[in-house]
C-alpha cells in the first residue's frame, strides 16, 4: 500500500494494515515508534493478542536530562500491557555528536541516509527493531516494525530483526505501506 503524502494522517491506516499483514502470516510481536504516545495507544487498540513494543527517544534527545515520553504516558502503556523502550537511536547515537562537531561521513549516518531513500518512516521502523532487539524485547522470530515521519506512523515493514552488533543479519522481508511522495 502506497501513500500520497508522508506523515501522520496515515497513522490509523498504517497500524491497520500492519495487523492485517501480522494476522496473514502468524506474527506475534510488533514494534512501534512513539513519541507523545498517541501511535502507541492506537496500536494498542488495535492489536491484541499480540506482544507490543513501543519505542522512543532517549533521555536528552531534545533537551539534556529531559525525556520526551511523559512519565506518566510511559508508565500507562506498561499498564495496558505494552513495553517501552527509551534508546538511543541505533543509526546515528554518538556519530551525530560526532559529525556535529568535526563533519565527515560516518557508517552508521551513512546506513540511515540509505534507508531514507525509501523514506523516513521506512528507516524508522528499520531502526526502532534495532533498539528493540538491544533491549531485549524480541524473541529473534519476524516482526512487524511501524515508523513515521515526523509523528504518527505511515510505514509497515516485515522483517527479521537484530541487533547493533548483528545489524547485517536484519532481513527485510516486505514493506507492508509507506509514502510514495516523501
Amino acid at each position: 500500500m502506497y501513500f500520497e503524502r508522508s506523515g501522520k494522517d496515515n497513522t490509523e491506516k498504517t497500524i491497520l494494515a500492519a495487523k492485517k499483514r501480522a494476522e496473514q502470516l502468524n506474527i506475534k510481536e510488533v514494534v512501534i515508534a512513539s513519541t507523545t504516545g498517541e501511535s502507541a495507544y492506537k496500536a494498542l487498540e488495535i492489536f491484541n493478542d499480540i506482544s507490543l513494543t513501543v519505542v522512543t527517544y532517549h533521555c536528552g534527545f531534545k533537551k539534556p536530562f529531559e525525556t520526551v515520553m511523559k512519565e506518566e504516558v510511559k508508565k500507562d502503556l506498561i499498564k495496558k500491557g505494552a513495553c517501552v523502550v527509551s534508546a538511543t537511536h541505533a543509526l546515528s547515537g554518538v556519530e551525530r555528536s560526532i559529525s556535529k562537531k568535526f563533519s565527515g561521513a560516518y557508517p552508521a549516518l551513512i546506513i540511515a541516509d540509505t534507508l531514507r531513500l525509501f523514506g523516513q518512516g521506512t528507516k524508522v521502523a528499520v531502526e526502532i527493531a534495532i533498539m528493540a532487539a538491544d533491549a531485549g524485547t524480541l524473541s529473534g522470530k519476524d516482526i512487524v516494525s511501524i515508523g513515521g515521519t515526523g509523528r504518527g506512523a505511515d510505514a509497515a515493514l516485515v522483517l527479521k530483526p537484530a541487533s547493533q552488533s548483528d545489524f547485517f543479519d536484519i532481513k527485510i522481508r516486505e514493506i507492508i505501506c509507506k509514502p510514495s511522495n516523501f
